[in-house]
């Protein structure tokens, strides 16, 4: 039987754990700051804790940091990583190096429900939420670990449909007593599930990014299925309600198709869709996946329509490409193990 892992639990929930183990309450702050801040992968490397204490801690619980199993590195410096999951399935991460900056995209499920037409995720369809500490894990074994700048849920899964793990996954990132990161450094991407989205929104500060990909509701729905049971414009409606000129920005992922949904006439609707919104929209180049019949946009009509919404007052910016040729990219992640 696997043991308990410590990562993933809050100060509150380590005070509890020692409680119950009738160890001092000031060894929760000591696990915590070995843990969150200076990631030891076992409790014998926190030397400040007696012997005796190490042996307990050993005897009832794991920390939870735990290596991947696969390691795959692309021609343009992207890595992604393959982590096995408690209950026995695979999850996928990966490693975005740039110039001034270093982004890690991780998942908060296996698989997804929400059935995208054309991500690779959906296609396999769901499997299990992971948990908090799953979720922290693909950042604390993270071998770049020092250089990362910045953390996007844009990996596998939806996570407001794992919204509890999710939002205390950002609170250990944010409180000083876990990573002490600022939740500016964090981005959560979603396809809009309305009836968490109030959750997100109201218990963090954390950038978030809306999977759009049309903005025409059957269309949408055709791409999304999600579009069905929850509109993009009521959570629009609900999104201007929030205050996008400080510290939190809003942003909209559109993945662009070839004769699909990169014409003039979306782009009209785009500037009355998104109109009062202080907002960037993301193109992203569609990557083809083997089975799906969608086409990339050409490069000019992708920055025709990038200079198109600048000129009409919507920041936009196209998405550069990484990592294809380890299917890493947008949509192309999944739980297989290559043989």
């Amino acid at each position: 039987m696997k043991k308990e892992s410590l990562l993933g639990k809050t100060i509150e929930e380590l005070k509890n754990t020692i409680s119950e183990l009738k160890m001092p309450k000031y060894t929760a702050d000591q696990i915590a700051e070995w843990i969150y801040k200076k990631r030891v992968s076992t409790f014998d490397a926190m030397t400040n804790l007696s012997k005796k204490h190490r042996e307990l801690l050993n005897e009832n619980f794991s920390v939870g940091i735990y290596d991947p199993s696969v390691e795959e590195k692309s021609a343009d410096g992207t890595i992604k990583y393959l982590y096995d999951t408690q209950n026995g399935n695979n999850v996928e991460t990966v490693f975005i190096p740039e110039e001034d900056r270093a982004t890690l995209c991780i998942s908060s499920q296996v698989g997804c429900k929400f059935g995208c037409t054309f991500c690779m995720t959906g296609k396999q369809g769901f499997k299990e939420n992971l948990t908090t500490g799953e979720i922290l894990n693909q950042i604390y074994s993270q071998p770049n670990f020092e250089f990362l700048t910045n953390i996007v849920f844009m990996g596998m899964g939806e996570p407001l449909d794992n919204i509890q793990e999710v939002l205390r996954t950002c609170e250990v990132l944010t409180s000083d007593w876990g990573l002490a990161w600022s939740p500016r450094r964090i981005t959560i991407s979603t396809v809009g599930v309305m009836a968490n989205m109030t959750k997100l929104l109201d218990q963090t500060q954390c950038h978030v990014a809306i999977s759009l990909h049309s903005p025409f509701d059957d269309e949408r729905a055709m791409l999304m299925p999600v579009q069905k049971a929850s509109p993009i414009k009521p959570i629009l409606d609900m999104l201007r309600s929030y205050e996008w000129r400080g510290q939190r920005r809003l942003s909209f992922e559109y993945i662009m198709f070839d004769g699909i949904n990169d014409t003039n006439s979306h782009l009209r609707e785009l500037k009355i869709l998104l109109k009062g919104l202080h907002c960037r929209v993301n193109l992203i180049r569609y990557h083809a996946i083997p089975e799906f019949s969608y086409k990339t946009t050409s490069e000019d009509k992708m920055m025709y329509f990038r200079d198109t919404l600048t000129e009409n007052n919507i920041i936009a910016t196209i998405r550069k490409s990484r990592g294809e040729d380890i299917e890493a990219a947008c949509g192309m992640l999944s739980s297989q193990k290559k043989p």
